[in-house]
């Protein structure tokens, strides 16, 4: 099984990006086979002009999942289903 993406968009001194950091470092490493990459705002135009007042924005496998809080349930049943 091809192993599955997660992307954290936020942007640095953001608390809920941390928030949703530590629970998507958990979850991936619990469910194991998950790749995951954080990118900023502050860094790319695109995701400024789209995300800017959502973040922290986690996507699995390039899907919006969630905006500004990230349960570990959903997230777990979305990478393991």
């Amino acid at each position: 099984m091809a192993a599955r993406l997660v992307t954290l968009i936020g942007k640095p001194g953001c608390h809920l990006c941390d928030d949703a950091r530590g629970v998507v470092e958990r979850v991936a490493a619990e469910v194991g086979g998950v790749l995951v990459e954080e990118r900023s705002i502050l860094d790319d135009a695109t995701l400024r002009d789209r995300y800017a007042e959502e973040i922290p924005v986690v996507l699995v496998d390039g899907a919006p999942h969630a905006y500004w809080r990230v349960d570990a349930d959903r997230l777990r049943a979305a990478l393991i289903g």
